[in-house]
């Protein structure tokens, strides 16, 4: 009797199995069909057979979901798109002109306004801020990176050639970002950030090492290290940069065990100082800039003049897009003077000339690869009053 029982359980158990089978394969087969039938109805595949509102809602909850806090205003006519209520900073609506050019089946792009009707009509499916400006933001910075400085925080890794200070063949390394905090909106009808940013910028010498033990192939000359607090204002085509910062200086422990005579006390190139720099961007491809500094403290073994100024310009020409992979890539020159109490007001110059890859024309991280050729005085530590001049390969990415 049992081993009947066991046998109808058994066949029971076969039974439901089979029709469990079949079930998950008919469940599964009507699940790709729908995921199939709903991946072909995704824009992304079919943006030129989209009608115009529902090309302008997807536009408008993209826009929404990256710049939520300017309530941007889209309008779709013919898959052309206006958009509206854009943010009066400059670098920032240039931003959103882009990213939308960059979207799929969008014809054109240009600017536009709308009533106040039009607006108060529109707020029911326009993104709301929910605060008076943003934490982190992404994307952009107010005050654009001064490319040509040789204390700009980037990161970066070069070849240096000719160097009178550090050797003549050499190997400049950067570290450094700025990293912004919070962005007010709509401040005088502008933007205000605060940040912080931080530098470090080592110099390895490869050439001329006196007293080189077999091992040892090159010595780290010397390691600066900064850290300030910019507060950055953009309005239109201005933007302006506040800061406070201190930079210190270390030489390199190879560099001291090599040069015990040249090096009998070692000084501390150590300062405190703040600086206003003002930048006007005269056309998308130029931009200058201008900005004095004062030294307010400074160590005693190595006293620095308190007043600088620092200028320069940039130019980006002859743009164009890799389609394929989404990129924009721009030929640039830039130029950085510096005239320092300190040295006498005499010239330091140095011009950067490169190509830059960026996902967002003119905005966001970039990558550049550049030549550079700088002539007046050394940047590294102690040697800051000695003279030099040299040129540089490099690489560097950031914004």
């Amino acid at each position: 009797m049992r081993k009947n029982w066991a046998a109808v359980i058994g066949a029971s158990l076969c039974c439901f199995s089979l029709y469990a089978e079949t079930i998950d394969d008919e469940l599964i087969a009507k699940i790709n069909t729908e995921l199939l039938t709903r991946a072909d109805n995704l824009p992304v595949e079919n943006f030129a057979d989209a009608t115009d509102p529902y090309l302008e809602g997807y536009i408008q909850a993209l826009i929404d979901v990256h710049y939520y806090e300017y309530q941007v205003v889209v309008i779709v006519k013919d898959h052309k798109v206006f958009l509206a209520n854009l943010p009066h900073n400059d670098l920032l609506s240039k931003s959103i002109i882009s990213f939308v050019k960059d979207l799929p089946g969008v014809k054109s792009v240009a600017v536009t306004d709308v009533t106040k009707q039009e607006l108060e009509a529109r707020k029911q499916y326009v993104e709301q801020p929910r605060v008076s400006g943003v934490w982190f933001p992404q994307s952009t910075v107010l005050f654009a990176p001064l490319i040509a400085d040789p204390r700009q925080p980037i990161n970066s890794a070069a070849v240096r050639f000719g160097d009178r200070v550090c050797g003549d063949i050499c190997a400049a390394v950067s570290l450094g970002d700025d990293f912004p905090i919070f962005r007010w909106i709509n401040v005088m009808r502008g933007d205000l950030q605060i940040g912080i940013e931080a530098g470090i910028w080592s110099v390895f010498n490869y050439s001329n090492i006196p007293h080189r033990p077999k091992h040892e192939t090159c010595e780290l000359v010397n390691t600066d290290y900064l850290v300030g607090i910019p507060l950055t204002y953009a309005f239109d085509q201005w933007s302006f940069r506040f800061r406070i910062y201190h930079i210190s200086s270390h030489l390199g422990d190879e560099f001291l065990c090599n040069h015990r005579k040249e090096v009998s006390r070692r000084k501390n190139p150590s300062m405190e100082a703040i600086d206003l720099f003002s930048s006007y961007q005269f056309s998308s491809g130029l931009r200058g800039y201008f900005g004095p500094g004062v030294v307010f403290h400074s160590d005693p073994s190595f006293r620095i003049k308190p007043l600088y100024i620092e200028y320069g310009i940039e130019l980006r020409l002859f743009g164009s897009k890799f389609n394929y992979h989404r990129l924009y890539g721009t030929p640039f020159f830039a130029a950085h003077v510096e005239n320092w109490q300190q040295r006498h007001w005499d010239w330091d110059i140095t011009m950067k000339l490169g190509y830059e890859i960026s996902k967002l024309q003119g905005v966001g991280r970039k990558m550049r690869l550049y030549v550079d050729y700088h002539y007046g005085f050394s940047y590294e530590g102690q040697f800051f009053n000695e003279r030099t001049q040299y040129g540089e390969v490099g690489l560097s990415w950031g914004f």
